[in-house]
């Protein structure tokens, strides 16, 4: 066994050494993010923070027809707090009950509390949320289990990888750009810190693997310029994309995030996943090509890449743009209802920039086609020395 291990790494020095550097590099980010000590504020200030119900006192909730068969009314209950500066202590906490907040709870259930402590020192605590942390991480092995039972190696490898990349957008990015770093910028640059780590577990440091990287960020920089363009012409940004206003509130009381870039950051996040597809495939059947025939030269290369490529398009395309339009399926719903005619629903500001995004991401996914063709071409009809 050691053995093996060790003619592995030998054989996947580069790939393992590129991953610690990466790792390296995402931890010591996040412990320059995460250095500073919790200061609680003054005044009025509010505190979330994990509980578990001891016992329901009254219960009015109900269900209301109406509303789907959803429940409604409010619950009153004692919880014991479970972390910060009330840890330990059991609170008198409302649960308030709608169609679309809230469900009922009961005792020995895990909740989010929401704790306001005002000036006086007194304190309210109602609950903000149903604890459904181990229930997803419950989805999240189901998942895993699935991937490994039908991927593999491969796919663990690739679980791995997305571990990675849910680790780099919430505890790098997103905390980077609560601190005021530039929106579009800090996104692309994370997108690409991403590819490199995806690529280099899933395929270690090869030149398959080193093609599909720089199709990907070419693909990406693409969709990115062009989401530009298209958000210039219809007059839209960040500011119009959907529940922008709590973050626009979040400006004003301080915070710099940078609001008018989100909608170019959707766009690039949104192609990462579909231009790393395209270009690793494409990367990957060339080298199988290549070494099947030595002989081809770049430009039978290119061709064949570019004829893999084009059977993704249509299927990719629609994928893109459906995801886009069943994410805000219900908003569609709403608009329709109104009434609107088909001039109306396509010039308002929501359909624009559904449309802007799934264009620019589907546009980049495109465009990685024959980018990552004509690099791979050109690396690997490179002779060895």
């Amino acid at each position: 066994m050691a053995g093996r291990i060790f003619n592995w790494f030998k054989r996947e020095k580069w790939g393992v050494l590129v991953v610690l550097l990466l790792l390296a590099a995402a931890v010591g980010l996040r412990l320059f993010l995460g250095s500073e000590k919790r200061v609680l504020p003054e005044g009025d200030y509010v505190e979330y923070e994990k509980g578990v119900i001891v016992e329901v006192l009254s219960d009015s909730t109900q269900k209301d027809e109406a509303a789907d068969g959803a429940y409604r009314g409010e619950q009153m209950m004692t919880v014991e707090v479970k972390t910060g500066q009330y840890k330990g202590q059991t609170l008198l906490v409302y649960n308030y009950v709608g169609p679309i907040y809230g469900v009922p709870l009961g005792a020995g259930q895990g909740v989010s509390l929401s704790i306001s402590t005002y000036k006086d020192g007194s304190h309210r605590a109602t609950v903000f949320e149903f604890d459904r942390v181990p229930w997803l991480i419950a989805v999240v092995l189901l998942f895993f289990a699935v991937t490994a039972l039908v991927g593999g190696k491969t796919g663990l490898k690739s679980f791995v990888g997305l571990v990675f990349t849910v680790f780099a957008l919430f505890l790098l990015l997103i905390p980077l750009l609560l601190r005021g770093a530039p929106t579009v910028p800090t996104v692309f640059c994370t997108c690409a810190f991403v590819a490199a780590m995806s690529f280099t577990v899933l395929g270690g440091v090869h030149r398959k693997t080193v093609c599909a990287f720089l199709g990907t960020v070419a693909g990406t920089a693409l969709a990115l310029a062009f989401g530009l363009l298209a958000q210039t012409l219809t007059k839209v940004n960040g500011l119009r994309t959907a529940d922008v206003e709590p973050l626009l509130q979040l400006r004003q009381s301080g915070t710099p995030i940078g609001l008018k870039g989100l909608l170019l950051a959707g766009i690039v996040v949104s192609a990462l996943g579909a231009v790393m597809d395209v270009s690793m495939s494409v990367s990957s059947a060339l080298e199988e090509i290549r070494a099947a025939n030595p002989a081809l030269g770049a430009k039978e290369l290119f061709r064949s890449g570019m004829n893999v490529g084009r059977d993704m398009v249509g299927t990719m395309t629609n994928t893109l743009i459906l995801a886009f339009l069943g994410s805000g399926f219900t908003m569609i719903l709403y608009l329709s209802s109104l009434g609107l005619t088909f001039w109306q629903l396509f010039t308002s500001a929501w359909v624009s920039v559904e449309l802007v995004s799934g264009v620019s991401a589907s546009v980049g996914m495109i465009l990685a086609i024959p980018l990552t063709a004509a690099i791979s071409a050109g690396m690997m009809n490179k002779k060895k020395k």
